[in-house]
């Protein structure tokens, strides 16, 4: 598949209307309001804001010890703040309005204000909220039709394109790595396949188990699970990922056990002694969760188990940003939402005879992970770029991994193995 970019399009669309007609910048008084609270912001946060004559934002001394941004073109930067906060600093950094400053790596730029996401704005500002706020496109629903468009425009940019930073194992969750080893020397691969096995024994795959996947990814799980001697029905929204997975599975001798099909979850039928879904739930949307959950409750034969791994936030943090549109959602996963525990027990609890009896949580190997995947995608930037994607896409990529990483690190967001069985039929761990 060739390579898609649509990135610099958008960007150049989402201008601040100050940027696109210049004799209307002076009239721009949002733009002074995001100046004046950003360096308030910067007062409160351990990061040095340089402006492009060398002088700091808040008026202070430039501290050696502290990470440092430097802002590239202010107006720019301060014009897209203005129009839209959550998106605007991803934007700008998409469109080289800030960086890093040398010597700081990304995501320790970002962690102090991850670490302070609730009271780096004063709280009279927050109060304004609900005027910048933007409400998620309909077109972002997760519909039958929605969620295979927005499954196709993250996943099947080209698998060439993923292939360049995951590990072996094409995996794109994730990885568990070892409490007792050193965690930097550790096999990105055996971290990888330790996930995949803990979710497995989670879910008490073995020998003639029935296995449903919700979610293919590039086919480890199944693969994995066929090796036990289990039989699997693997489904994914992507084109992309399928052909891939249906290779993999072939080529380790294991067509006739492993089913892979572009199918959505809702559409599946028959019974399964184990329902599996990694990663998944994050693209299901709200609205849809108790179907997603019904459909898993439906299709699990009696006495079975299931094992979801799930990105998750805090619920307060939850209810106060589910209705809010966000730069990772216009950017890298439309229609996606994080959910929290509360919200998946209580979803759980009202709609299916489902009930959570295990939560295995590892939010801070997801931090490793990620600075994994983004070193290597810087490292073999020259790869990416031949494959047709641009520096617009390479900054957008750097800047959603480093934010990811800063979540993670910080605890803002956590990742688990949830096992779910119904009422009264706990199966002995």
């Amino acid at each position: 598949m060739t390579a898609q970019s649509p990135v610099s399009p958008t960007l150049s669309m989402a201008q601040p209307i100050c940027l696109r007609r210049p004799s209307l910048r002076v009239l721009c008084v949002r733009a002074r309001l995001a100046r004046s609270i950003l360096a308030q912001v910067a007062k409160r946060v351990p990061v040095d804001v340089v402006l492009p004559d060398g002088s700091l934002l808040d008026g202070g001394t430039r501290r050696p010890d502290r990470p440092a941004l430097t802002i590239v073109r202010p107006t720019a930067l301060f014009e897209r703040l203005a129009h839209h906060p959550k998106i605007g600093i991803g934007e700008a950094y998409m469109a080289g309005d800030w960086k890093a400053a040398d010597g700081t790596d990304l995501a320790d730029l970002l962690v102090p204000f991850a670490e302070r996401m609730t009271t780096a704005v004063p709280a009279g500002w927050l109060r304004l909220r609900g005027f910048v706020d933007r409400r998620i496109p309909a077109i972002q629903n997760n519909s039958l039709l929605g969620s295979r468009r927005n499954i196709e425009a993250h996943y099947d940019l080209s698998n060439d394109l993923f292939a360049t930073f995951l590990d072996e194992t094409m995996s794109y969750s994730s990885a568990l790595f070892d409490p007792d080893q050193p965690l930097r020397t550790q096999s990105f691969e055996d971290a990888q396949l330790r996930k995949v096995h803990a979710i497995l024994d989670m879910a008490k795959v073995g020998q003639d188990t029935r296995v449903l996947e919700i979610g293919t990814g590039w086919g480890t799980l199944a693969l994995e699970a066929a090796r036990r001697g289990a039989t699997v029905t693997s489904v994914t929204l992507s084109k992309e990922q399928a052909a891939l997975a249906r290779q993999r599975v072939a080529d380790a001798g294991f067509a006739d056990t492993v089913d892979i099909r572009i199918q959505d979850y809702r559409e599946v039928d028959g019974e399964y002694d184990a329902v599996v879904s990694v990663e998944m739930i994050e693209a299901v949307g709200e609205e849809y969760w108790e179907t997603y959950f019904r459909t898993i409750d439906e299709r699990l034969a009696p006495g079975g188990v299931a094992a979801v791994q799930a990105i998750l936030m805090s619920h307060e943090r939850l209810l106060a940003t589910k209705h809010s549109y966000g730069w990772i959602q216009k950017h890298i996963f439309p229609g996606g939402l994080i959910p929290s525990l509360e919200a998946i027990s209580g979803t759980t609890d009202g709609a299916t005879s489902l009930r959570m009896t295990g939560v295995d949580a590892f939010g801070a190997d997801y931090a490793e992970t990620l600075r994994r995947w983004r070193e290597t995608f810087l490292d073999r930037w020259p790869e990416v770029h031949a494959l047709g994607f641009d520096e617009t896409f390479r900054r957008k990529w750097e800047f959603y991994l480093a934010y990811c990483e800063a979540g993670f690190a910080t605890g803002y967001l956590d990742v688990a193995q949830i096992r779910f069985e119904r009422a009264g039929t706990t199966v002995p761990a």
